[in-house]
């Protein structure tokens, strides 16, 4: 447990609203941005569900009386997807329409493959609304290539990452050689076909790869973003930012810690590798 709660502290923004803003100001003044996330996952009750809605309708007047231009990112779980499908997309609904009130843009977060095709659903008939919500892609999923593309046609702004959960060999590819080809593939279509790309990785050899793709085919700085989690290689994506490139930080913030990082260390082996190695690595 005492190992527990110093991750916490290296990855977690705090407890409350107020100490995740702050580490969003403090971004900011280094030249990062912000999407901030209201920890909280597999919620199989509507109280709990219905406290997790009303703490991002908080959040969201948080952000505008601090003046930040911070995003914000939820996972569907939270809001009762495992409780009822139309519950569940009503209770985003309103957290995207009065994000959309207020000029905020929301990231619905990808979870484990059982709540892939259901979480893509909602997904769409958000976008047929707002246009201010994007989705996220995992490139180890062998389905990933024609989400993308579905995704690209109607102009969707995806976040890509590698992908987190420990998923069967016959739904995602297992050997990172493959996935970061993978990923190089569905980022080369995201550049050439999407909207805004976000590439979120921790990963050198993809960022680097990101930059060299970028030069070479002439992509502005203001065209894409790289995104990381808080904690991670802090000082690297700083040198990023100053070199120009638009950089924004996942920002978890919560009571709920404790289960968001037994989960992490729990989901994949390479998860507890991860993060015990990026204690030491900036």
């Amino acid at each position: 447990m005492r190992l527990i709660t110093q991750l916490a502290h290296s990855f977690v923004a705090g407890d409350t609203n107020a100490e995740a803003i702050q580490a969003v100001a403090k971004l900011r003044d280094r030249g990062i941005m912000s999407t901030m996330d209201v920890l909280g996952e597999s919620v199989k009750d509507r109280n709990t569900a219905e406290k997790a809605v009303a703490a991002y309708l908080e959040l969201l007047d948080v952000i505008k009386a601090a003046g930040s231009d911070a995003h914000i990112s939820l996972k569907l779980t939270q809001q009762g997807l495992d409780i009822d499908t139309e519950y569940c997309f009503q209770n985003v609904r309103r957290i995207i329409q009065k994000a959309n009130a207020l000029g905020t843009f929301v990231r619905i977060d990808m979870e484990g493959t059982p709540h892939t095709q259901r979480t893509l659903d909602l997904f769409y008939r958000l976008r047929r609304e707002f246009d201010n919500v994007g989705i996220v892609i995992q490139a180890y999923l062998h389905r990933s290539e024609k989400d993308i593309h579905d995704l690209n046609k109607i102009g969707a702004k995806v976040r890509l990452c590698k992908g987190a959960y420990k998923e069967p060999e016959e739904l995602a590819m297992q050997k990172m050689k493959i996935i970061r080809a993978n990923f190089r593939k569905l980022a080369d279509s995201l550049f050439r076909e999407g909207a805004y790309p976000a590439i979120a990785t921790h990963d050198f050899k993809l960022i680097g790869w990101t930059k060299d793709y970028a030069a070479a085919h002439a992509i502005p700085n203001d065209k894409f973003e790289f995104q990381y989690l808080y904690g991670i290689r802090t000082k690297s994506f700083q040198k990023l930012a100053a070199e120009g490139y638009r950089v924004r930080c996942y920002v978890p913030f919560g009571t709920h810690w404790i289960p968001y990082n037994l989960r992490r260390l729990r989901e994949r082996k390479e998860n507890v590798w991860f993060v015990i190695k990026n204690l030491f690595q900036k």
